[in-house]
């Protein structure tokens, strides 16, 4: 298969970036050898547009990127060489939105927490040091990741069995719930896996057969990764992997970008196909 017939999709915090430290370091020689190859990395990531945009600018990657588990996804204008459907235009890029505004999210939230009693607090909640004491950001990264349009991020202070019921409430509200490793991700019908699908789809319209990777590291990839030919899943901060079951799931021994970098040689070897 052409190197132009692949397409990689990755998560970010705990895979391409460490969980603690956000380094990308251990990751640049095989993110390099995929900009040789001219295989295109797509962001697919809990983060925020203003988030990713950063990422993008300082590792050089410029190929769509999907935002805030499956919210939207966000193409480059001109980088298909033909028209397809999306949404809205901002800045240089055209968005095909999937997901619940995030004011409608917000709406909800608030009438779940004021009918419960539940003590969650979401990013809009808190200030921009808040957030940044919570995710170990620092404070301009904090105010990236507080300027969401798709979904909210959530951090509990109370026992489990009532977190249970909190979550059963908003399901019951029509949102969607995923755990990320440490903070649940609050969203409408959209997911990541079917971000990914569209996005292949317009790549397939391109190229014809593609081969498709996700490489994520805990249960809100699940949609990802069961979305692409093959699957990888990194090991975690304390060299467990998450517990998904899914088939042709390749666990790499190696946590976030080191294991990243080892599912991108695997796949360069021609071993996923």
């Amino acid at each position: 298969m052409k190197r132009t017939g692949m397409v990689i999709y990755t998560d970010l915090d705990g895979t391409l970036l460490d969980r603690r430290t956000y380094s990308w370091e251990k990751a640049v020689p095989a993110m390099e050898k995929l900009r040789r190859e001219g295989i295109p990395l797509v962001f697919c990531s809990a983060k925020t547009r203003a988030e990713q945009e950063v990422y993008r600018r300082r590792l050089g990657i410029f190929h769509p990127f999907i935002v805030e588990n499956g919210g939207a996804i966000f193409v480059p204008q001109d980088y298909f060489p033909f028209p397809f459907d999306f949404s809205r235009k901002f800045g240089n890029s055209l968005v095909i939105e999937l997901g619940m505004p995030y004011n409608e999210i917000r709406r909800l939230l608030c009438e779940v927490r004021a009918a419960g009693g539940f003590h969650f607090r979401g990013y809009a909640d808190m200030t921009a040091a808040e957030v940044a004491a919570e995710t170990g950001l620092d404070i301009y990264s904090a105010m990236l990741a507080k300027q969401r349009e798709y979904d909210e991020t959530l951090v509990f202070d109370a026992p489990d069995e009532e977190v249970r019921q909190a979550l059963q409430k908003m399901r019951e509200a029509g949102l969607n719930v995923t755990h990320g490793g440490r903070f649940f991700n609050v969203m409408g019908a959209s997911d990541k896996g079917a971000a990914v699908a569209i996005l292949s789809g317009i790549y397939r319209r391109m190229w014809g057969e593609i081969m498709t990777v996700g490489i994520g590291d805990s249960n809100n990839d699940l949609p990802m990764l069961a979305r692409v030919d093959a699957p990888f899943l990194v090991q975690k901060r304390d060299g467990a992997w998450e517990d998904i079951d899914l088939p042709h799931l390749r666990r790499v021994p190696g946590i976030g970008p080191e294991g990243w970098s080892l599912a991108i040689e695997e796949v360069l070897e021609g071993e996923a196909g």
